[in-house]
């Protein structure tokens, strides 16, 4: 049934499209997008889809062959006693452990490298628990791990120093191409993205790219989370085609979830990484905008995007957070914040006597109030409260527009010159030549976005309608109650957080009966992450749900 509704909405959604596009072209005043609106505008279209007869499982355009050609040579001296020799000092471990195994000599940097490709290649394409979660290999990490090795310090590295990190494929990473997941990309061999380099600045050591909803989620429209053309599509480890993934940083979540790399890299517009990270029993982090810089990102939306950790653990997550955020001159809404330490967040108590606001309607939920008695028990106050009657018109506008101009203008600043693309309708025209590899799912939404003519006075009005109702909704009941933070679970106000431009983090909750996970995530107000992730720690310690998924160990 849950399937058949999600067909009407789509229908529903796409339907309304033509009016919607017309609307565009008559102007519009702020009072004609006022907060009594109900309309959302299709939020349906870009939400996870409780799809479970995938057209498509295996990617038709690129195979496991193709992913290790470069790599099998290098691995020859590594064995599988090798491999299980390691798991005691590498499964499950967070990074501060990591580091310390090697730093007594358990392990060093290759190993730790090679032991998470070894690891990728034996589960994720291609046999029976395959997860279709990575894209690419980074050809030269063993050699840069060996470099690591050898290096030597006058004062301490970053934390993330020689920690093999996995990139999702919107990402820019020279050596390999930035796909988003769309054949049309494939050659799309860029320079390092503002964040790559202030990973690799502190020493860390990209392992590769990860498979992700394709174009993050905003192509097709009427098709599954984590599916991409170029990787396939994407599984959930505790679940392989009955749980969904999440999206759009699917492969993000799967390959943290089953340790395939120290950390990774996922997006969000509206629930990109809240979702995976929840689906896969994982942390994730949506920062701030602006805090993270989007510089050579493929982009949605200049007004919404962000990137962010997604870790096994909230210490993971700070460590992770504190080698990537920065100030870019490049990006519009980079924040020139002071410099702050998120390796030193408090580890002691922080939830005592601090107040959260519990929408009543999660109260159903066992699992959720499971975790606001662990929250109580470490002494914050749960007050329950009525959501405020507020929505999200034209929220799809706003993604059209913004895209219809931001991705033209990452294939003039970011992408590789050489690429015949250069708009959202090249793209289209390149996908119909090829319909069943390129695009089997269709491509309504990148129609939408093509036909949509609002103009930027109209996203103007959109933009600040969808602010004041997204910061109202939060900042209503926090004033009247005077709280601290707001507890959702997954990514149930992804959307309300997005256009708030608010912080929220993400942290293993348990698992339904069914075992499928979920997540209790927490939101602030803005430039709050170090709150989020000292209360996400301390529930985390207090709670300690995460299970690995049984198959990948």
């Amino acid at each position: 049934m849950r399937y058949i509704l999600s067909l009407l909405a789509l229908l529903l959604v796409f339907s309304c499209k033509d009016s919607k596009s017309r609307e565009a072209r008559e102007p519009i005043s702020k009072s004609e997008t006022s907060v009594k609106e109900k309309d959302t505008s299709g939020i349906e279209a870009i939400s996870n889809k409780e799809f479970r007869e995938f057209k498509v499982r295996d990617s038709k355009n690129l195979t496991k062959a193709d992913i290790w050609a470069e790599i099998n040579p290098q691995m020859e001296d590594f064995t599988e006693a090798d491999y299980n020799s390691l798991k005691s000092y590498i499964l499950e471990r967070d990074i501060p452990t990591l580091q310390k195994n090697i730093a007594i000599g358990d392990l060093n940097y290759e190993k730790l490298v090679k032991f998470y490709l070894y690891r990728i290649r034996k589960f994720d394409r291609e046999n029976s628990l395959s997860l279709n979660s990575v894209i690419a290999i980074n050809p030269e990490v063993i050699e840069q791990a060996k470099i690591a090795d050898k290096t030597n310090f006058i004062q301490a590295p970053h934390p993330v120093f020689g920690m093999p990190i996995l990139l999702k494929d919107n990402i820019n990473a020279s050596g390999m191409a930035t796909t988003a997941g769309a054949v049309a990309l494939k050659d799309n061999i860029t320079e390092d993205a503002f964040i790559t380099k202030q990973l690799k600045t502190k020493g860390a050591l990209i392992l590769g790219k990860v498979n992700l909803s394709e174009w993050a989620y905003f192509f097709c429209g009427d098709c599954p989370s984590g599916y991409s053309a170029v990787g396939g599509q994407t599984l959930n480890p505790y679940g392989r085609g009955v749980f969904d993934t999440g999206g759009s940083s699917s492969g993000s979540g799967v390959a943290t979830s089953v340790n395939f790399a120290a950390a990774t890299i996922g997006s969000e517009t509206a629930g990109s990484i809240l979702s995976p990270a929840s689906q896969n029993s994982v942390v994730g982090l949506k920062p701030t905008i602006g805090l993270v810089s989007r510089s050579g990102i493929v982009p949605i939306s200049s007004t919404l995007d962000t990137a962010g950790p997604i870790t096994r653990t909230v210490m993971d997550n700070a460590i992770i957070l504190d080698a990537i955020y920065g100030y870019d001159s490049k990006d519009s809404k980079s924040l020139n914040t002071n410099r702050v330490s998120y390796l030193n967040f408090s580890t002691q108590n922080t939830l005592q006597g601090k107040r959260f606001g519990a929408p009543k309607r999660f109260l159903e939920d066992s699992l959720y109030t499971k975790a606001l008695s662990v929250l109580k028990n470490k002494g914050a106050t749960i007050v329950e409260i009525e959501e405020e009657n507020l929505s999200l018109p034209n929220f799809l506008r706003l993604l059209n527009i913004d895209m219809k101009k931001d991705l033209p203008a990452y294939f003039s600043n970011a992408a590789n010159s050489n690429l015949k693309m250069k708009s959202v309708n090249d793209v289209i025209a390149f996908n119909k030549k090829d319909s069943v590899n390129r695009m089997p799912y269709g491509q309504n939404l990148f129609y939408g976005i093509a036909s949509d003519e609002g103009d930027l006075d109209y996203l103007k009005a959109i933009k600040d309608t969808l602010k004041t109702n997204g910061t109202s909704y939060f900042n209503i009941p926090m004033r009247k109650h005077n709280l601290d933070g707001f507890l959702s679970v997954n990514n149930s106000h992804a959307a309300f957080a997005a256009v708030a431009e608010f912080p929220a983090l993400t942290v293993p909750m348990g698992y339904t009966n069914e075992g499928e996970p979920k997540g209790l995530t927490f939101i602030a107000k803005p430039l709050q992450e170090k709150q989020l992730l000292e209360w996400a720690y301390a529930y985390e310690q207090a709670s300690k749900t995460r299970v690995s998924p049984k198959n990948y160990n």
